[in-house]
């Protein structure tokens, strides 16, 4: 448990998991969520890990603290033979790798942990390519040879152009959620939806659906050829005693 606080606003934050899965429902794989209680308003709210960083001070301690999290449950997991070969996904934010230190920081909470760098998955958002200044493909180029992969999450939204989508090191390509909600009812959704799988699968490159909520969803997606999916239709996010229960293991 985290404490932060937000807009004036003391915030108590714990970490959710929704489950990862391939077209045959087999689990691979594993998003890390961070959910916000305002204990004065009594409201709640699960949103991304990292997903929506500033500058401050507790946005900077929440981001060490789900990184850190993250890598302690992959050590926990890489102990029992169901969950040792999962991957845990942890969204980052732009401003983050912008930090001289992020590689550093990275790597150093693998090594606090022991956590293993190929089950450790960054998530960095496409609007990111509009500031880039090249430092961060860099970083992204060293991640990676420390075995560390890196995704593109809402990919389509129209921000990455062909030319700079081939620099990136990456692993991974998320189809946005607008367009796996729009497919079902929008030709236009279905198309572009169908043109990044396969321009994934010219690249060498995992596809990912996020927001699967409906069969209709998913079954369009796996007609396509989608590799990966998460969403409600799968599972909701979970705190983690009843995601380790629900898939009977000790997390």
């Amino acid at each position: 448990m985290f404490s932060a606080n937000q807009e004036g606003l003391d915030a108590a934050l714990s970490l959710r998991y929704q489950v990862r899965v391939t077209h045959q429902r087999k689990t691979v794989g594993v998003k890390t969520l961070v959910h916000r209680r305002y204990a004065q308003h009594g409201t709640a709210s699960t949103t991304e890990a990292m997903a929506q960083v500033n500058e401050t001070s507790a946005r900077t301690a929440q981001l060490g603290w789900v990184l850190e999290s993250a890598c302690s449950q992959l050590a926990r997991w890489a102990v029992h033979p169901e969950t040792s070969l999962l991957t845990l996904a942890v969204n980052i934010s732009a401003r983050q790798l912008q930090q001289d230190d992020f590689v550093e920081q990275v790597l150093a909470a693998l090594n606090r942990t022991g956590a293993n760098p190929d089950r450790l998955k960054l998530e960095l958002t496409e609007s990111w390519l509009v500031i880039d200044d090249g430092n961060i493909i860099d970083k992204m180029i060293v991640l990676k040879t420390h075995r560390v992969g890196v995704s593109l999450d809402d990919f389509g939204i129209g921000y990455a152009s062909l030319s700079s989508l081939k620099r990136l090191p990456l692993y991974q390509l998320q189809i946005d959620q607008g367009f796996v909600r729009g497919a079902i009812n929008c030709p236009n959704d279905a198309a572009i939806a169908k043109m990044i799988v396969a321009m994934a699968d010219n690249m060498a490159l995992t596809v990912l659906a996020d927001g699967v909520d409906t069969a209709a969803q998913w079954n369009f997606l796996t007609s396509i050829g989608c590799h990966h999916y998460q969403g409600d239709l799968l599972t909701k996010p979970l705190p983690m005693q009843e995601f380790g229960s629900f898939y009977t293991f000790n997390g």
